[in-house]
Formats: structure tokens, sequence, C-alpha cells
């Protein structure tokens, strides 16, 4: 298999397996009725619309804030299969797969629901205080493994084509 079939391999199973997760969450295990799921003593299921941006930022529910992420998540897709077309090793090519697999399966959420769904909420208790990570879905944590793949690639990898 070459790399750009893998890439584009992985970006495929990425959505699929996302939207898989979501509208199971969503339409048969109906998480928006069960509330707080608690599946270990650290990880939990809780449904959470998140109509900004990572990590919740630029919350915005706007119409016209909803396009303009469309575009930018669109243009960045454009940019990242470019870079990955261009690029000539597996681990690069999966890695940006997997980050536009990622983006694209938030962009349905988006266009779909108006947000993203998300679902994972780890969390840890010290000293009486409960801290909460940010709750996350499939696709970031796709976006997340991306990324550290591309930076192993960059430091420690065979040299990798440059970004466009």
């Amino acid at each position: 298999m070459t790399p750009l079939r893998a890439g584009i391999l992985s970006a495929i199973v990425t959505v699929i397996l996302d939207q898989a997760s979501k509208l199971w969450l969503l339409n048969v295990f109906d998480l928006a009725h069960q509330g707080v799921v608690r599946v270990t003593p650290f990880f939990d299921l809780v449904l959470a619309w998140n109509i900004g941006i990572s990590f919740g930022w630029l919350q915005n529910d706007s119409q016209a804030a909803q396009i303009a992420l469309m575009a930018v998540k669109a243009v960045a897709v454009i940019a990242l299969a470019i870079w990955m077309a261009r690029s000539h090793t597996r681990l690069a090519t999966v890695a940006l797969g997997l980050i536009i697999g990622g983006a694209i399966g938030n962009g349905i959420d988006r266009m779909a629901y108006g947000a993203v769904v998300d679902f994972a909420l780890f969390h840890i208790e010290i000293g009486g205080n409960t801290f909460n990570w940010y709750v996350f879905n499939l696709a970031d944590v796709a976006i997340v493994a991306g990324v550290a793949a591309l930076l192993y690639d960059s430091f420690l990898g065979v040299p990798a084509a440059k970004a466009p």
C-alpha cells in the first residue's frame, strides 16, 4: 500500500469510527437522557455540544460564526490534503489522514447539529477536589494522535515533505 493510500484510508476510517460512535451514543445509547455515565473512577460519558473551536474556545452560536468556522476548516483540510499528497513517509501521511479525518468528522457534526458532539470526560480527584479534562470525542483523539505522529516524524523520522 502506498503512503497516500494509507493516509486516505486512515482519514476514511477516522470519519467512520467518529461518526459511528456519535450516532450510537446519541441515538442508541441515548446519552442525552442518560446524563453523566460513570464508566470508571476516572472516565465518564457526558454529552456536550461544542459550538466553538478546540477546547471550547470562541464559543459563538451565530450562523455567521458557524459558517466562518466551516470555511476555515475547509481551507485547513485542503491544505492538509495537499501536504498529505506530497508526503513521502507512511507515518506522516497516516498522521495527516488522522487529522483530516478528525476535522471532517467534527465538520459533519457542525453541519448536522450546529455544534460538535463531545462525550468523553477524564477526571481525577485529588484532596477532595475534582479536576476535569476537556470533554472530547474520537475525532479529537485522531487529531491529537496525528499531530503527535507528525511531531515525531518531523524530529525523529525520515525527512518528510514540508507543509505547503
